[in-house]
């Protein structure tokens, strides 16, 4: 399906978060966000706004930059279609 060809390149594409975001969107850096299970509408959002400058993040202005939409769309559908289970105490 294209939903799932989306994703496929999406994780391809996203060897280079892996440092900061961990392997499966599961960061292990301290106050970085987890990007596994987030909307994919919110992370285009964010994605976009990091490469116009209008949200700041030394690190991430850099990372997104480059980024054409249609690399920002398959990085959503990747991250988006990690399922992540909450366990309530």
């Amino acid at each position: 399906s294209p939903a799932s060809a989306d994703a496929a390149a999406g994780r391809t594409k996203a060897q280079m978060c892996t440092t900061c975001h961990g392997a499966n969107g599961l960061a292990v850096a301290p106050n970085t966000p987890y990007l596994a299970g987030q909307p994919e509408p919110y992370l285009i959002e964010q994605l976009k706004a990091y490469r116009s400058g209008k949200r700041q993040h030394e690190v991430m202005n850099v990372v997104a930059k480059p980024l054409s939409d249609a690399d920002i769309d398959v990085l959503a559908a990747w991250y988006s279609s990690i399922k992540i289970e909450v366990k309530l105490p």
